[in-house]
């Protein structure tokens, strides 16, 4: 454990930090696989090596046989290293998710606590009493909503999230998407928000409840981590290609290049410190990209530091005269695809945009 210096005026003798365990256990294990590993299997590299420029075929052959035996414990090794580091990583992450969830889940709580205490005493005050009945809805509706976005990537993970999908037009997505986002839009008194969505729009064959969702995960977070004031645009569209394109875009610091892919991934924050000053699971975009995933479509993000980003859920139109056959090929491939079974790396990388 480290110590820190008590501040100045406090009666805190000494402050402690608890070691991080499980990267000292991964440290351990790098520092027994080189022991036990690589120092004989250089040893071994060295010997085979020596013995390929000995004369004699015995001498070649057991030379070859060494070097093939070292190739493979070195790929076994690196292999090892690099599954025990995602592992590693990913158990840090869910536990940094635990406490950040602890934490959202905490707040709306007191909240309803200290509102239902506040009714209580207001007594035959009925101005107060509405005020806290009204905020208290509100943090009820916050606490469901976390709650259900934890359960629908629980359903996501572990495959059994089913997809009603229908024929749908795109205004009809859009103004569901707005409605859907009145609340939080209403919360924000200098947020500047514009919709915009071109005419003649084929329909998409979508589960509407699912990429309304994902499209008020976008313009959420493009208000949380937009500029001041925020700017928000949503806008629908039809791209070169004859696909559907439902983009956001915000006013914010934008995201460095390298962490284009890194952002959809579950838990996973750019920085740290946003836990501590923006409310948020680490599920928004992770979610976004499982649905855009089940529907054949593939999420874009447009963003460099300092201009802002742009997040395009890039969907397929519905083929002329789609019927009951095409609904039901869409509806099989959202069941058994939305896990991501059987597509390629290049597909993979489509999802994740940048």
């Amino acid at each position: 454990m480290s110590e820190k210096p008590a501040p100045t005026g406090s009666q805190t003798i000494r402050q402690v930090a608890a070691k991080n365990l499980q990267r000292l256990g991964y440290r351990r294990i790098v520092q027994l696989l080189v022991y036990l590993v690589i120092i004989p299997t250089v040893l071994l590299l060295a010997i085979g090596i020596i013995n390929m420029f000995l004369e004699g075929r015995i001498n070649l052959l057991f030379g070859i046989l060494t070097v093939s035996f070292v190739s493979v414990v070195v790929t076994g090794v690196v292999l090892v290293l690099v599954f025990v580091r995602r592992e590693a990583n990913l158990s840090e992450l869910q536990a940094d998710f635990v406490s950040k969830v602890s934490h959202e889940l905490r707040t709306p709580l007191t909240a309803i606590r200290l509102f239902a205490e506040t009714i209580e005493r207001a007594g035959d005050d009925a101005a107060t009493r509405q005020k806290c009945t009204s905020l208290l809805v509100a943090e009820s509706e916050r606490l469901s909503l976390l709650i259900e976005r934890l359960l629908d990537w629980g359903r996501m993970e572990s495959g059994r999230k089913i997809y009603e999908l229908k024929l749908e037009h795109v205004q009809d997505i859009i103004d569901d998407a707005v409605r859907a986002y009145a609340p939080r839009r209403d919360l924000a008194k200098d947020l500047d928000f514009e919709v915009e969505v071109d005419r003649g729009l084929p329909s998409v064959i979508v589960d509407r409840h699912a990429i309304v969702d994902a499209v008020v995960n976008l313009m959420s977070n493009a208000q949380k981590y937009g500029g001041t004031p925020p700017v928000v645009r949503l806008r629908a569209q039809a791209t070169p290609s004859g696909e559907i394109g439902i983009s956001v875009s915000d006013n914010g610091e934008g995201i460095p290049h390298p962490e284009h892919r890194r952002i959809f991934e579950k838990f996973y924050r750019i920085d740290d410190r946003l836990s501590r000053t923006k409310e948020g699971s680490g599920l928004g975009l992770a979610i976004v990209k499982h649905v855009a995933r089940a529907h054949r479509a593939r999420v874009t993000v447009e963003s460099e530091s300092g201009k802002g980003s742009i997040f395009t859920i890039v969907l397929p139109a519905a083929p002329a005269g789609a019927g009951e056959e095409t609904l039901a090929r869409e509806k099989a491939f959202a069941v058994d695809g939305q896990a991501g079974d059987g597509r390629s790396e290049e597909q993979e990388r489509g999802l994740g945009g940048g």
